[in-house]
């Protein structure tokens, strides 16, 4: 496997920029492509949205219209979709809010930390229809407040556990494109075409190239997003040192 990129040509590292960031532009595009299969990856992260939803809806019985059960589908359904999240939060505010009878509202007070029987009476007078007070208004203000705080807890740990876990995974995927893709180089570059192919496959892991193709493949997922941008800077760094000099 060559290494004139550290021979200090520009064009050279320009091309090392250009690869590393389309390994890593693959990788995450291979990521991405899971999501065929039961939503692949779209799957990671979906656990905050339940913990944080669930003790909000456990008085929702499952024998309803829209029960328990349809309401945790219907949220994972906008997940895996990638609808926006602030429309997944408001679906499910919404879907919460609905849910809210005078049966289930000594538990939901307990869980949001509101006074019980205010929330009760609320709840009835929305169900019969009942103009609400501006006591009903003020105890719905504080359920709110709270159920929002506790949806944004919930959806943003989901949202980094996602992100984190496309990273790991596309940094993994590189990694293992560049040790094959080393080794066939190997194979055809530097060893006996002759010997057998555990002898090779022992002499690559031996190799320094093993170590160059473990590095490429490391930092490839990190540098795809950056890879133009930093071969851009490169080059007009490059072009103005040069400038300075003459």
């Amino acid at each position: 496997m060559s290494i004139d990129i550290l021979n200090g040509s520009l064009g050279n590292i320009l091309n090392f920029l250009a690869a590393a960031g389309g390994l890593g532009t693959a990788s995450f595009g291979l990521v991405d492509a899971t999501k065929a299969i039961r939503g692949g990856v779209s799957n990671s992260g979906f656990g905050y949205v339940r913990k944080a939803v669930e003790p909000l809806i456990d008085g929702q019985s499952g024998s309803k219209i829209f029960g328990k059960a349809d309401i945790i589908a219907t949220l994972k359904a906008n997940w895996l979709n990638g609808v926006a999240k602030a429309d997944q939060k408001a679906i499910a505010k919404s879907l919460i809010r609905l849910g809210l009878t005078s049966d289930n509202a000594d538990k939901l007070a307990d869980v949001t930390g509101v006074d019980p029987s205010e929330l009760k009476t609320c709840a009835e007078n929305i169900r019969k229809g009942v103009a609400l007070t501006q006591q009903d208004f003020n105890i719905l203000g504080r359920f709110d407040a709270i159920v929002s705080a506790v949806l944004d807890e919930g959806y943003e740990r989901a949202d980094q556990q996602y992100r984190n876990t496309s990273k790991l995974l596309a940094g993994i995927a590189s990694i293992v494109l560049a040790v094959v893709a080393g080794g066939l180089i190997f194979s055809t570059t530097y060893a006996d075409t002759q010997a057998p192919l555990s002898h090779k496959i022992y002499d690559y892991l031996r190799s320094a190239q093993l170590l160059t193709a473990l590095f490429v493949g490391a930092i490839s997922t990190p540098l795809a997003p950056v890879a133009k941008d930093l071969a851009s800077s490169l080059t007009a760094a490059v072009n103005v040192v040069g400038a300075v000099k003459k």
